[in-house]
């Protein structure tokens, strides 16, 4: 199974995403500023970076975990399922991939503070909003994650996006 996480940047609520997933932030509490700030690839990413396919590490069950930025483009997502579907179909590979949004657990604050900090390089401004967005997006990219395990092990797709515009 491939784990994709994907929003407009890929460098926020993908990477928080990425690194619960690979458990590597607590899940019983709010994150410290330094937790989140020491996440892999929070903030970290540029331009240069969208639709590059990140890799963050290998989960429990020996599953890879990605993100991707997408910017403003609705198509990425689903040429990457379709071409993920050619390969399938080609190389007669049944490989499980799903691509998750995490776009809807973006508080205004991190909106605002991605804006400032990596689209205007405004640090002093930016991430101190990173960080109170990351603070109280933090239970919902933590559920996010769990709904995207949990659909990815039963779901019979073999290819699966989901939009988690309902999940809160």
């Amino acid at each position: 199974m491939i784990y994709i996480y994907n929003d407009y940047a890929g460098t926020h609520s993908t990477a928080i995403a990425a690194a619960y997933h690979l458990n590597k932030l607590p899940t019983n509490r709010k994150l410290t500023k330094e937790e989140i700030l020491h996440v892999d690839y929070f903030n970290k990413l540029t331009k240069k970076d969208f639709g590059k396919i990140i890799f963050h590490g290998i989960d429990e069950d020996g599953n890879p975990v990605y993100s991707i930025g997408r910017k403003r483009s609705k198509l990425v997502v689903p040429a990457l399922k379709q071409l993920s579907t050619i390969l399938q179909e080609r190389y007669k590979q049944k490989e499980k991939i799903i691509f998750s949004n995490t776009s809807p657990t973006v508080p205004f604050a991190m909106t605002m503070g991605g804006f400032f900090s990596r689209g205007i390089h405004i640090d002093f401004i930016g991430v101190p909003l990173l960080v109170i967005g990351a603070k109280q997006a933090c239970g919902t990219i933590q559920h996010l994650v769990e709904h995207t395990k949990q659909t990815a092990k039963s779901s019979s797709e073999d290819i699966v996006v989901l939009d988690n515009k309902n999940l809160k």
